[in-house]
């Protein structure tokens, strides 16, 4: 089968296509046929990380496709059954194992595009914003990086689930006036004003009850002036940098802060089925509706794997980026 690898750590230009051999699925998962892939700076990392060593990985942890084999007991996964979901690495291929409990059943309102941009962004979403931010009815969240694939589902989250106050952050007109249509109630363009002056004007000083995070150190000073007595602030990203200069703890105590760091990838299996299950519950409704929506910038071929992570890396996109797949 076709699939994605690296010919060793290092910018876009190593990634390569391979002939091989088809997983066999094990007690407990599935077998998919892939349809659609999403790209996700997870897979950059992969990708960039100088410690790996040789056989590489087939890169892609976010997959949409039909079932090809189910050797569980689950009547519902029988083959030809739509499914999305995240994969243990291998999802740049034409055919990829996923666990079944936390493989996503299709509504009728996904296509497979759709669904390939779903799980990743969306999960990671409903993760930062209610298992770890504890977003309450009403509240006030900032969201940072708000035309990304987890940004733009966050929006959508939180006004539908919450009917929280949503102040975005993002680096053009255009990204903001999207994140807008999408429910977003305040836009600030980091570029050309300060989010900390703008955030102290938006909540008359009193600061936001959540901040969802992509961006790390640069943001540090000014996201700790803009998070309100008794904030969640969830660290996912570190776009602006690891390391501070200083950090002076007294605010974090004195405002009663929780600053928590979480990656989705790297969770345990457990964890990531008990979160798609929970989600699928909560929000599964709201897509059927197509009230919350996966946001697609656009799709690439597998062929143009290199092009699709030059696009990520560059930030250009809205939404979602998807490797689209057919056979040769």
């Amino acid at each position: 089968m076709r699939a994605i690898t690296i010919k060793h750590p290092g910018s876009a230009e190593v990634l390569q296509e391979i002939n091989a051999l088809k997983p066999k699925p094990e007690k407990g998962q599935l077998l998919i046929k892939v349809h659609a892939a999403a790209i996700n700076r997870t897979d950059i990392m992969r990708r960039q990380a100088t410690a790996q060593q040789p056989p590489y990985p087939i890169l892609g942890v976010e997959v949409a496709g039909e079932v090809v084999e189910s050797p569980c007991s689950e009547d519902h996964f029988i083959p030809g059954t739509r499914v999305c979901g995240l994969v243990n690495l291998g999802g740049y291929a034409e055919y990829a194992v996923m666990p079944a409990d936390r493989a996503i059943l299709l509504p009728d309102s996904l296509d497979y595009i759709e669904a390939a941009g779903l799980s990743e962004v969306f999960l990671t979403a409903y993760q930062t914003l209610y298992w770890l931010g504890k977003l309450q009815k009403g509240e006030t969240v900032l969201i940072h990086a708000s035309a990304s694939g987890v940004g733009t589902a966050a929006i959508q989250l939180a006004k539908q689930l919450s009917k929280a106050k949503v102040i975005v952050t993002a680096g053009s007109e255009e990204k903001l006036t999207f994140c807008q249509k999408l429910g977003a109630d305040e836009l600030i363009n980091y570029k050309t004003q300060n989010f900390q002056e703008e955030v102290a004007r938006i909540t008359n000083g009193i600061g936001v009850n959540v901040i969802l995070d992509f961006i790390g150190a640069s943001y540090w000073e000014k996201n700790l002036a803009s998070i309100a007595v008794d904030g969640r602030w969830v660290l996912i990203g570190m776009l602006g940098g690891t390391i501070l200069p200083t950090m002076n703890l007294e605010t974090l105590i004195t405002k009663r802060i929780q600053l928590i760091g979480t990656l989705l990838t790297p969770r345990s299996d457990r964890y990531k089925a008990m979160l798609t299950q929970e989600f699928m519950k909560v929000v599964g409704p709201y897509l059927a509706k197509k009230q919350v929506k996966p946001i697609i910038d656009r799709t690439f071929s597998l062929d143009e794997v290199k092009k699709a992570h030059e696009y990520m890396e560059a930030n250009k996109n809205i939404g979602k980026i998807i490797l689209t797949l057919s056979s040769k």
